[in-house]
């Protein structure tokens, strides 16, 4: 198939409906708006379901519904849009009811402002709802992977049933990029016997709950989860490398900014400089192993991010005080620059690793 010119989010409505998604429940917000706009629109055109709620809370509730029936369904919103999200969330993580929600982040805390931010990063791979959880979280760079990272993202949802994210930023949804779509639409399918498609008097009702009065059941109930995130880690976790093995200084950044950040980092190698790079592209599960197996010519690390920090949390993990870790970053909408890294990369690498 040739590719198409798409901006970011209409791009995600189609990867989604070629992915088999049928239903997709809404509420308007920049800069999202535009993957609403386009599902009720396309949606119709292969039998399924547009609907815009009254508010951001009821759209994620009728994802619970549909989810539970066992059919492909989507949501989607930016930060403050996400934050009244979050209780759904939590219940369709305790029913284990597959979905994927997609969240084009903007400038916070509160209203913020409209334009890119990463600043959603904990809300995301901490669970932004009550209880003990996790949910894959995709961070893909471009558009092209945006695409290609939804497909995955219905298929790890459907196989662990368990709601996935895909985590963009403001500037993946707006920029135009082009893309090429998989042939094979629909092509995975799961056999999904929880789901309450009508019992047609050959079964037993399924219930489907997140509700455990009884805390010995509800650990239980916990403990059953976890078994699953062990299994994503083990087997989900994807990152990318760049020049590790003569590196000085490693780079980490993920989505839009790692980008910025990849450029730099060519820049300055074409100088001379031993600089590398990893790129995260599933922050939950984070790849605390491309951390940890740093080897010792690396001194430095340098987290860049489009917040005040938050990714660092997790590479400070991985790295068990090993290196030195470093931060740049800019927030509230503001884009870190080329210049403003590489003047920080050289800072880094003129005293020494020295703070």
């Amino acid at each position: 198939m040739e590719k198409l010119l798409m901006k970011g989010n209409e791009a995600i409505g189609t990867a989604a409906i070629k992915s088999g998604c049928k239903y997709f429940f809404g509420y308007p917000i920049t800069p999202q708006n535009e993957i609403p706009e386009f599902m009720s629109k396309e949606l119709p055109k292969v039998g399924g379901c547009f609907i815009q709620a009254e508010s951001e809370v009821a759209a994620v509730n009728m994802v619970y519904g549909a989810a539970g029936t066992g059919a492909r369904c989507m949501t989607s919103s930016s930060s403050p849009g996400m934050s009244l999200k979050q209780e759904g969330i939590s219940y369709l993580v305790g029913a284990e009811l597959p979905c994927l929600i997609v969240n084009v982040m903007r400038g916070g805390p509160g209203l913020g402002g409209i334009q890119p931010s990463q600043a959603d990063y904990f809300q995301a791979t901490r669970g932004g709802g009550n209880g003990d959880y996790y949910m894959p979280v995709f961070a893909p760079a471009t558009v092209q992977e945006t695409v290609d990272l939804i497909e995955k993202g219905f298929d790890l949802a459907d196989e662990y049933r368990t709601p996935v994210m895909m985590l963009i930023d403001g500037m993946t949804g707006q920029m135009m990029e082009p893309v090429r779509f998989s042939e094979n639409e629909n092509k995975k399918k799961v056999d999904k016997p929880w789901a309450t498609t009508g019992t047609k008097g050959k079964r037993k009702p399924n219930i489907i709950n997140s509700l455990y009065l009884k805390p010995e059941e509800l650990e239980k109930h916990c403990d059953r989860l976890f078994e699953k995130y062990d299994k994503i880690k083990e087997e989900h976790c994807l990152w990318e490398e760049n020049h590790l093995d003569d590196a000085e200084i490693v780079l980490v950044a993920y989505g839009t900014t790692s980008r910025i950040t990849k450029n730099v980092m060519n820049s300055l190698r074409e100088k001379g400089k031993k600089v590398g790079m990893i790129r995260p592209i599933t922050v939950w599960p984070f790849p605390y192993k491309a951390i940890e197996e740093l080897k010792d010519n690396v001194k430095d690390i340098l987290v860049v991010e489009m917040s005040k920090g938050q990714m660092i949390e997790d590479v400070r993990l991985g790295n068990e005080g090993r290196k030195k870790v470093h931060f740049y970053g800019r927030t509230g909408g503001m884009i870190p620059t080329p210049e403003e890294i590489a003047l920080k990369v050289e800072e880094i690498l003129e005293k020494g690793g020295n703070k």
